[in-house]
């Protein structure tokens, strides 16, 4: 490892020095190698408790950014609270802009409204009130739980990015659902509570709806009009 560089023009081989490493080694090579201010962040959605318990394992305290979008599911609220509580978690919540806060029957309407709507909330619920916290936390290291297997438009992510002008590593990218029950299994982690209704991707509540048959997972969000929210396009 001493031999490799670390700089945004040789992601190519630091991704391939990366991909021979397991998750937890991933995530060790972060800590040690990658720029302070180290952060993660998590949705608490379905099956966040596999990298929260990874993360905090290597790094107790470790800031975990939480985007409140203010409509989220109350089971969402309950599953951070407990996980939390258990895995001691330095968590900060980032909001929206008081100013800019779209109203609860405006969000209600989303699904009339098209995916120009629907991107618009979400940068004003998400993409801005995260990259507000990035800055204010001065992170120069960004740590998320993307997954290959999640969707399409996942399906290539590299271990290691560059995203506005900070790192950003996805020690799980090549994680499959299966890697991640086992790992939850074997350390007594739990789903988030919807995940045995049928919630397979979960965001906000106007925006988030069941696996049906013959669906894919990615459909279950906007109304299988887009898959991403913006936060990691």
């Amino acid at each position: 490892m001493s031999s490799l560089t670390i700089s945004a023009e040789n992601l190519v081989e630091l991704n391939a020095h990366l991909a021979e490493l397991n998750a937890p080694q991933r995530v060790q090579w972060a800590l040690q190698h990658l720029p302070a201010q180290h952060v993660c962040s998590s949705s608490f959605g379905a099956q966040s408790a596999a990298l929260l318990h990874l993360l905090t394992r290597a790094s107790p305290g470790i800031p975990v950014l939480f985007v409140d979008t203010e409509f989220l599911f109350p089971e969402t609220y309950e599953f951070a609270s407990q996980l939390t509580q258990r895995l001691r978690l330095n968590v900060v919540r980032a909001f929206p802009n008081e100013a800019m806060r779209w109203h609860e029957s405006e969000v209600a309407e989303l699904r009339h409204l098209g995916v120009d709507a629907i991107t618009r909330y979400n940068n004003i619920h998400k993409v801005e009130p995260m990259q507000r916290l990035l800055g204010e936390l001065k992170a120069s290291t960004w740590i998320s739980g993307l997954r290959r297997a999640q969707s399409y438009s996942r399906s290539e992510i590299a271990f290691l990015q560059v995203k506005d002008g900070r790192w950003k590593l996805n020690p799980l990218a090549d994680w499959t659902d299966r890697t991640i029950g086992r790992y939850l299994q074997q350390y007594d982690l739990p789903y988030h509570p919807l995940w045995e209704q049928g919630y397979v991707s979960i965001g906000d509540r106007y925006l988030t709806e069941a696996l049906v048959p013959g669906a894919l997972a990615e459909q279950t969000r906007f109304f299988g009009l887009k898959r991403e929210c913006g936060l990691h396009e």
